[in-house]
């Protein structure tokens, strides 16, 4: 690329702490021959910017969860017993659903969502993976005693809002109980209203909660996020990648269904919104082009805010190894004026 070379900042890597997948392999999915691919996509992901990760298990079976997990939890061990400079570390699980109400449940397969939230399903969920489980995405609503959202937190396990109908009064008791985090801001949750703020409304109000954000533009406006950006300082973004991220558009399998990826776009065939295929690290150079922030602020979403959000030590001494820079261009433009564009982009070194 050539063109005026301006460094804005170097930076350790980035951390997404919503992702599915990669390379065709779907993290809720796992069998031996799957999971034996789990170091290529750690070291993919690491060339790709990121330092860490949780891979997220969208809604399936318990006995998959389980299958999954276990095939996760050999791949943490593996990582602390052999750690590899060069992979992207996974940090936890994130079990996205299956606590999830089936009216906000977008592509999650409804014969597998569990609407009682109660010890006896959870502990089912959970089984032996406590250890390793992070993050658990729920319906507060589908638990009024609030009973599930405490006994999460005794564990350190961080409790994300999300895929829910629950109103003001539901997410501020949720919030009072621990949760601290909203899944996929805006999306597969009640609409702002103004006589009622919502879910997303409480969490905006709340300096303890973060809200997690796609920023590809389908899932969320640029305008709406430029509004949410000026009304909440807590926000993280992340990729929502699925199993197609890095391979090219086309359609894929996708549990016994099939997804089509258009543009980085993922949608089953009935035109529902399922996820992205684009990297976390494009995120923030959209933020930059739809001028929702300053650069150095875009990306502090992907490196400082997600490590806060769960509470990660950030190392002043770690590598500093993504180069953020402008790019700016003359380019003629009639009569006889000169524009310049600017372009953004993350070496990664």
């Amino acid at each position: 690329m050539t063109g005026l070379r301006t460094i804005i900042c170097s930076t350790q890597g980035a951390i997404d702490l919503q992702i599915n997948g990669a390379l065709g392999i779907p993290f809720n999915d796992l069998n031996r021959d799957r999971a034996a691919k789990l170091p290529e996509i750690c070291r993919f992901l690491y060339q790709q910017g990121l330092d860490g990760f949780l891979p997220t298990l969208v809604t399936t079976s318990i006995e998959q969860f389980h299958r999954s997990l276990s095939f996760l939890a050999e791949a943490i061990a593996y990582q602390k017993q052999h750690p590899d400079p060069h992979e992207a570390k996974i940090l936890g699980v994130h079990l996205e659903g299956p606590f999830l109400h089936p009216a906000k449940r977008g592509a999650h397969p409804q014969e597998y969502l569990l609407s009682r939230l109660n010890f006896n399903t959870l502990r089912r969920v959970l089984g032996d993976y406590t250890d390793i489980i992070k993050l658990v995405t729920l319906a507060p609503e589908l638990d009024p005693s609030g009973e599930t959202i405490q006994y999460l937190r005794d564990r350190h396990i961080i409790v994300s809002l999300g895929h829910s109908t629950a109103n003001a009064e539901q997410t501020r008791t949720a919030i009072a109980q621990g949760a601290t985090m909203v899944t996929h801001a805006f999306n597969a949750m009640p609409s702002l209203h103004h006589r009622d703020v919502g879910l997303l409304g409480e969490a905006i109000l709340s300096d303890r909660v973060w809200c997690g954000l796609i920023a590809d533009g389908i899932h969320v406006s640029p305008e709406m996020i430029k509004l949410l950006y000026q009304m909440k300082k807590q926000i993280f973004l992340v990729s929502d990648a699925l199993a197609p991220l890095g391979l090219p558009d086309g359609t894929y399998p996708w549990d016994d269904r099939q997804i089509t990826i258009k543009n980085g776009t993922a949608r089953l065939p009935d035109g529902t919104l399922s996820g992205t295929t684009l990297p976390l690290i494009n995120a923030v150079n959209n933020l930059i082009e739809w001028g929702v922030c300053e650069p150095e602020n875009a990306i502090k979403l992907v490196i400082e805010a997600p490590r806060l959000a769960i509470n990660l030590e950030i190392d002043q001494n770690a590598p500093q190894r993504l180069t953020w820079c402008s790019y700016s261009f003359s380019c003629p433009a009639p009569p006889n004026f000169k524009s310049v564009r600017t372009s953004w982009v993350c070496e990664v070194n």
